[in-house]
């Protein structure tokens, strides 16, 4: 029996529209609602407990929505809440991005080094380093926050001279010499737009993840043994929700989800607590 309600897909910002797109490729039948909390990013220079409050109010306003499924496309809140989020939104299933982009590392890896690029949360709390040893504890596993990437790519300067600058500075350094990682994992969804001038910095013999198809074959699996998915014929659809300025959500938006949002589609909404 075809479920026909909505999976819900959250992130701190536009970046979380990456997984969107891939999600809406791997199942092209599901409808969707996409969350960004545009008036309260960056997550990743928050604390653990702010960023766990925001999500938690982020995806109680799925969960009103009747989604049947919730997608933390977001590193930072995946890496801090996804535990508390999977107990308070229980018994809606939900899904985050680390433990499947950990899984995409250690099967692209030819020499057991990985790095991952995140947020100074995501890299702090370590969510990277324990989900790829929990798999394979004898991959080495090298961090580096990237807080900056999350700034240009929310300005849409994804090639400019000034991000290609940033590349080269949190990278290079990451990749000398014989014993350099063979794999760089993208820990935040936002960077995926940037991926150009990170291989300008890092060359292409450097295998790049993006944890966005990995966490699309997730959900799938999840939705098919709970059996949530939407096996009709029907066209898929997506739903857009904001926190701050649907104009310029729509503008910078169709660069990570690689087609045009119209402002009408992006509806505002006001998670600040009530008085």
């Amino acid at each position: 029996m075809a479920d026909k309600r909505p999976i819900g897909v959250f992130d701190s910002g536009m970046g979380g529209l990456t997984v969107l797109r891939a999600l809406m490729e791997r199942l092209p039948s599901e409808r969707f609602i996409y969350l960004g909390d545009t008036a309260r990013l960056p997550y990743g220079t928050k604390s653990a407990e702010t960023v766990e409050a925001y999500a938690l109010q982020a995806t109680r306003l799925l969960i009103e929505a009747s989604v049947k499924m919730v997608v933390v496309a977001c590193n930072t809140a995946s890496s801090v809440a996804l535990a508390s989020l999977t107990r308070q939104l229980a018994p809606v299933p939900v899904i985050g991005v680390i433990e499947p982009g950990a899984r995409a590392g250690i099967a692209a890896t030819r020499n057991k080094r990985i790095a991952v690029i995140a947020t100074e949360s995501t890299v702090k709390g370590g969510a990277y380093l324990r989900a790829i040893h929990a798999i394979d504890a004898s991959v080495e596993v090298v961090q580096q926050p990237a807080q900056v990437f999350v700034a240009l790519a929310e300005e849409g300067w994804t090639e400019s001279a000034v991000t290609i600058a940033a590349s080269r500075a949190y990278l290079a350094p990451l990749f000398e010499g014989p014993s350099a990682p063979d794999t760089l994992v993208l820990g935040c969804t936002h960077f995926p737009v940037l991926v150009k001038a990170i291989l300008e910095a890092v060359g292409d013999k450097v295998t790049i993840v993006d944890s966005a198809a990995t966490t699309a074959a997730s959900v799938a699996d999840a939705l098919a043994a709970k059996g949530l998915a939407n096996e009709g014929k029907d066209k898929g659809a997506a739903r857009f929700l904001a926190t701050d300025s649907p104009e310029r959500f729509a503008r910078v938006g169709e660069i990570f989800l690689g087609r045009k949002i119209e402002k009408a589609d992006v509806e505002l909404v006001d998670l600040w607590p009530k008085p």
